[in-house]
């Protein structure tokens, strides 16, 4: 197995308000537990941010069509928490869409690499985390949830996210401690 662990939209701008707000501490600390067992490993680990142009260009149609003007370039609700240890030597990709493959280099990141294997951290479950976990489904590539480490907006939609996880795409399910057993 040839894992990353992959950080997805820990942004300011996702945490101004709850649910999200309230789980802001537990998130950040077991995400960090998660990288901080990565690093030692010699596990890549790759940030996942949402960043749109301030007039909206290049941000999808709901965001224009309601004038949403959130993770604006320039901005700091575009960053990544200041809670969480990051190295500035990891990767870093830039999305504008929900899935951290949709016109980016994450695939050629992952070639680069030599990755077979996903581990999937951070926000929304429904909406980000799982399309990126559909499109490296979609590629043959094994996914992995850190269940400890990703959160959502809609816990209705984040449990059936997980649940479809497991019972559609055969994506595993692991604590911190299971990921340390397996890598």
């Amino acid at each position: 197995m040839k894992p990353a662990v992959v950080i997805i939209d820990m942004q300011n701008d996702f945490f101004q308000e709850d649910p999200l707000k309230s789980v802001k501490p537990s998130l950040t600390e077991k995400i960090n537990e998660l990288t901080d067992f990565a690093r030692l490993k010699e596990i890549p680990i790759i940030w996942v941010r949402q960043e749109y142009n301030p007039d909206l260009s290049d941000a999808n149609l709901h965001a224009k069509k309601t004038n949403r003007r959130i993770t604006i370039r320039g901005t700091s609700g575009v960053e990544i928490l200041s809670e969480l240890k990051r190295d500035d030597k990891e990767l870093v990709i830039i999305k504008k869409r929900y899935s951290a493959f949709f016109r980016t280099d994450f695939d050629e990141i992952i070639q680069k690499l030599g990755l077979d294997t996903l581990i999937l951290a951070g926000i929304n479950t429904h909406a980000c985390v799982r399309t990126t976990a559909i499109d490296a489904f979609q590629r043959d590539i094994e996914v992995i949830i850190a269940k400890e480490c990703i959160g959502s907006w809609n816990q209705e939609h984040h449990d059936i996210s997980l649940d479809y996880f497991e019972k559609s795409m055969s994506i595993r399910l692991l604590s911190n401690k299971q990921l340390k057993e397996i890598l």
